[in-house]
């Protein structure tokens, strides 16, 4: 038996995806609200999401010197995107529907209500191991 037996694959919990409404003001032809699909991204999925919002911009005072910055609100909406199965946000059709061309358009005509929006993003940041949101955690660094 090898000291690393724990640590084998077989050994890994396999997460499953979740279903939740995600907005009220989408329903079926019986007036439901259907529920939306989502997975959970890997460690390796999220580090790609986060260097893609990684934005140089200028430090104050010092002329020519710049600092990385994550824009958070476009992380979270890639995060969602990502996460999400059902619907399929990348659909052709369903982005016709919409008058919109990528999933992140789409999600956001969609979801239209902010409340709805917040609590998606909320739910899907602490679904995929954020016990805090983005914005808690940018919080609690300035302090």
């Amino acid at each position: 038996m090898s000291k690393f037996n724990a640590f084998m694959k077989a050994n890994k919990v396999v997460k499953d995806n979740v279903k939740r409404v995600a907005t009220t003001s989408i329903v079926d032809e019986n007036g439901n609200s259907p529920e939306w699909e989502f997975r959970h991204i890997s460690t390796k999925e999220n580090k790609a999401l986060r260097e893609k919002n990684v934005k140089e911009v200028p430090i104050p005072g010092k002329f020519g010197a710049f600092r990385q910055k994550i824009d958070g609100e476009s992380y979270v909406l890639d995060m969602i995107v990502a996460s999400t199965v059902v619907p399929n946000l990348y659909d052709a059709e369903l982005q016709d529907s919409y008058g919109v061309k990528t999933p992140e358009d789409l999600l956001m005509a969609m979801i239209d209500n902010p409340g709805e929006y917040d609590d998606l993003a909320a739910f899907v940041q602490k679904f995929n191991g954020y016990n805090k949101g983005l914005d808690e955690k940018i919080e609690e660094a300035k302090n």
